[in-house]
């Protein structure tokens, strides 16, 4: 197995819980204002018309998606609870009604210990983030949209908020102790590895308790897809991401949870790199490059090993 030098979601969760927590993604029929004319229609340039999107929420209900996803994981066997992800868009967009309507949905339900909500720094305000402290769950996350401490970038990739406009957010989230969640991109237009190091600062700068890293992929139907046949984007070779993937660990505060390491393309929707269809191998090579260079999370901040350090590796690697 590989070694823990990351601070992987599921030991925190073995830790907390004492037994496995999975996702199940939910669907809530969410818009998004980059979509929708409130700020743009073409949406972010990497992110296409289904923004994440599975579809559910047109057959079935939250409450349903839940039980539905519930049911398939517990018929493997184990013992194992759950943390609904409400991904698709942005799941503050609207009034704060809509939000409060969508935790009460959730409330009750078997085996649900905490909830997720996906959404981007400029869908919140004071009221939805007292709504989420209220939230009945013994875990509230906020996933947020960040992927570039850069307005340069975001002004580039169509993103529609200011890096000001994260800031803001996930300081009034932490304060009210939510959860953050920040999503990083590696290799996004016209970024070099000292920009990304860089935005990985803002994030440790911030209360922010966990991070997803994607690495930059070019979907189907998007503008980033003309723009990089247009030859206006240059991706990374995956020998490249990794080591932007393994210094922005390196470089990350030891106690932050990662979420994720890297993207997962929907079948059928990516256009390059083809070595981005190959998830299981490039976590695989993740790992292998940090044993490696003998690196782990905070290394770079002259932090030494952390607690969940596991030289041996082990069932939560």
């Amino acid at each position: 197995m590989s070694q823990n030098r990351f601070h992987p979601l599921s030991a925190y969760f073995r830790r907390r819980f004492g037994h496995r927590v999975r996702k199940i993604p939910l669907d809530a029929g969410s818009s998004c204002p980059n979509r929708d004319g409130s700020i743009s229609v073409g949406g972010c340039s990497f992110c296409n018309e289904k923004g994440s999107g599975t579809g559910q929420a047109a057959a079935m209900s939250l409450t349903d998606q839940y039980l539905a996803g519930r049911e398939r994981i517990l018929a493997k066997g184990g013992t194992v609870r759950f943390l609904g992800y409400i991904q698709s868009f942005s799941n503050t967009y609207g009034p704060a009604s809509r939000l409060r309507t969508m935790m009460q949905a959730l409330e009750g339900l078997p085996d649900l210990v905490g909830i997720a909500v996906g959404t981007r720094p400029d869908c919140l305000d004071e009221n939805k983030l007292d709504i989420l402290r209220a939230a009945p769950f013994e875990e509230v996350w906020l996933d947020l949209g960040l992927q570039s401490a850069h307005d340069r970038t975001l002004r580039r990739i169509n993103r529609g908020h200011d890096a000001a406009c994260f800031k803001r957010w996930a300081r009034e989230a932490g304060e009210r102790g939510i959860k953050v969640c920040a999503h990083v991109i590696t290799g996004l237009p016209g970024e070099t590895l000292a920009d990304f190091e860089q935005t990985m600062a803002v994030v440790n700068s911030l209360p922010v308790a966990g991070v997803k890293f994607h690495n930059l992929y070019i979907c189907r139907d998007t503008a980033l897809e003309r723009d990089w046949r247009e030859g206006r984007v240059e991706l990374l070779t995956k020998e490249e991401s990794l080591r932007w993937l393994v210094r922005g660990i390196a470089l990350l505060r030891p106690e932050i949870v990662v979420h994720r390491l890297g993207g997962d393309p929907a079948p059928g929707e990516l256009i390059a790199p083809d070595w981005a269809l190959d998830k299981a191998g490039y976590l695989d090579a993740a790992r292998r490059l940090l044993a490696h260079e003998d690196v782990w999370q905070g290394k770079a901040l002259g932090l030494p090993l952390p607690q969940w350090f596991n030289p041996e590796g082990g069932k939560h690697a």
